[in-house]
């Protein structure tokens, strides 16, 4: 069974980031970066953690990989010595593709300052959009070299958008924002990269506690027609195999008794799926423990939602197809590298070391 990719929103686990010189006042120079992230049990949104502000302090963050830039909520308790919001006509602005410029009518603090030039932040969860202040802080993340971690980076003048409270209805509790790590200049990746003087790429592994990249909803999201026939071809392997079709569970259509289902080191044994690449001798196949939600007891649905008939992205690959799969984004040539599950190589992307030796 195959279907064409034309989107990929993802959500995620390990930021590890290849990367050379640092700072000219660092003379430490890190070979890659890395943060750590896991699976909120409730919301299935992924979340990570980096630090901001002077002092410092930890930031749980929502990931989402098509975001455009940091943003975090700076109605609560924002302090820091080192907050500069971003003036108007600035090369802030410009990076940002702000075309906005606004004044504040109460006492400056951050998120509310004159003359400076405006973004709308979004959180793409909810769909629920915002204005906010443009402005930079220090940022910091840790080094590794690939295999033990290292000691922590700072970016000082690091680009975000300040936005209300209310932006984070949705999100998983105890979070202080969401941490885009699109296309834009002024991403995660983009902005670690102008920094450090690397490439723009960065790899993700998911699992319920690994490594991170950003997406949008858990699950695979198509639209009507594709899920329809995706579905169909499904069910009808599944028949010959003797798999028993159940009624659906919320929010799954496609559901099956477990009873014929074996158990194998690549998750339960159904009929597997092809995603067919833009150069059609690539496919990226999704077995078992990436296509079978467990329900309830004795019930396993596929984990696919019909997106109906006019969704904004056709297709949507959620952050469960991506758990225990290592993939490499190149923004800087739209390149998307992937391996096959690593759970076929008896490990999981859990197994990053985040201690030192």
């Amino acid at each position: 069974m195959a279907s064409t990719i034309q989107s990929l929103v993802f959500t995620t686990l390990l930021l590890f980031i290849s990367i050379a010189p640092s700072f000219a006042q660092q003379s430490f120079r890190p070979k890659a970066l890395v943060a750590q992230v896991s699976k909120d049990s409730s919301t299935l949104q992924y979340v990570t953690r980096i630090s901001q502000r002077t002092p410092l302090v930890p930031l749980n963050l929502v990931l989402d990989l098509g975001g455009q830039y940091l943003w975090v909520d700076c109605d609560n308790n924002y302090v820091s010595s080192t907050y500069r919001p971003a003036r108007c006509r600035s090369a802030q602005c410009s990076l940002a593709r702000s075309n906005g410029c606004g004044d504040c009518f109460s006492a400056p603090r951050p998120g509310c300052n004159n003359n400076t030039c405006g973004v709308s932040p979004d959180n793409t969860v909810t769909g629920t959009a915002t204005s906010g202040e443009l402005a930079e802080d220090v940022v910091s993340i840790q080094s590794t070299d690939g295999k033990n971690p290292g000691r922590n980076v700072s970016d000082s003048s690091f680009i975000f958008a300040c936005a209300p409270t209310f932006l984070l209805q949705g999100l998983a509790s105890g979070v202080s924002g969401m941490a885009g790590f699109g296309r834009t200049r002024i991403s995660l990746p983009s902005q670690f990269a102008a920094a450090f003087s690397f490439h723009r790429k960065f790899a993700i592994c998911l699992a319920s506690n690994g490594v991170v990249f950003f997406g949008d909803g858990p699950y695979v999201v198509l639209e009507s027609s594709i899920y329809d026939a995706v579905t169909k071809a499904f069910i009808d392997e599944a028949a010959a195999r003797n798999i028993t079709r159940v009624g659906p569970v919320a929010p799954f259509d496609v559901c099956f008794s477990s009873e014929n289902i074996l158990s194998t080191r690549l998750g339960a044994s159904v009929p597997s799926i092809d995603l067919v690449l833009q150069n059609e001798n690539t496919k990226w196949t999704i077995f078992g423990a990436n296509s079978m939600v467990e329900a309830r007891d004795g019930v396993l649905c596929l984990g696919f939602v019909n997106g109906g008939k006019n969704p904004r992205t056709s297709i949507v690959i959620g952050g469960y197809q991506l758990e225990d799969i290592l993939l490499q984004f190149d923004l800087a040539t739209s390149r998307l590298g992937f391996t096959s599950t690593l759970l076929g190589r008896q490990t999981t992307c859990s197994n990053f070391n985040f201690t030192s030796n």
